[in-house]
């Protein structure tokens, strides 16, 4: 149970899903090239949705891709992707199950070819969190100069659904970049436990 006395980030509300991811996802540096993309393919589910709806569809959409499992993924076919068409566990979107199936592919691709997943995303970011100082009523950023870049690579490799605004939600959620509000109990935890 979470307290509900602690200051938060505003945009967790109160739905004590979104609450627990605040407090103990958001945000955490996640430096695991399996986890990443995992992540990066929910990033890409959620265009056009609110990221709750990803949230209470995400043991579901985990479950019906393998457990992420970017191998068993990468082999996926025509009759996975009409079994997942009617999988009404997931977000139900042609382009955006290819889309998740051809980047497990490049995934693959990548590390067969000796690149390392995580460190090629974390390089964008200079392989360390950039430790943001946001102030309650101020704009959110939802983009920067580092998503962008990492933006135009992943689509240059063949990634899709991972325009700027995608990938700078990316990489505030798995701790790239720390925009915890400067108020919130998370932003001094966060930035201290990769200090």
């Amino acid at each position: 149970m979470t307290d509900a006395t602690l200051s938060r980030c505003k945009w967790c509300g109160t739905d004590p899903l979104y609450v627990e991811y605040h407090d103990t996802e958001w945000g955490v540096p996640e430096y695991d090239s399996r986890a990443l993309w995992e992540k990066l393919v929910l990033d890409g589910m959620q265009a056009g949705l609110a990221w709750i709806t990803i949230l209470r569809k995400r043991e579901g959409i985990r479950d019906a891709f393998a457990n992420f499992d970017p191998d068993k993924v990468a082999a996926f076919d025509e009759a996975d992707i009409e079994r997942l068409l009617n999988d009404a566990r997931i977000i139900r979107s042609r382009s955006k199950i290819i889309a998740a199936i051809e980047s497990a592919r490049l995934f693959v691709q990548m590390r067969d070819n000796g690149e390392d997943f995580s460190q090629y995303l974390w390089s964008f970011v200079g392989g360390k969190p950039i430790q943001n100082v946001l102030i309650e009523g101020e704009p959110y950023p939802t983009q920067s100069l580092e998503s962008v870049a990492m933006s135009k690579a992943l689509k240059k490799r063949g990634f899709k659904f991972v325009g700027p605004v995608i990938v700078y939600a990316f990489m505030q959620a798995v701790g790239m970049v720390n925009d915890h509000m400067i108020t919130c109990f998370r932003h001094s935890e966060v930035s201290e436990a990769d200090a």
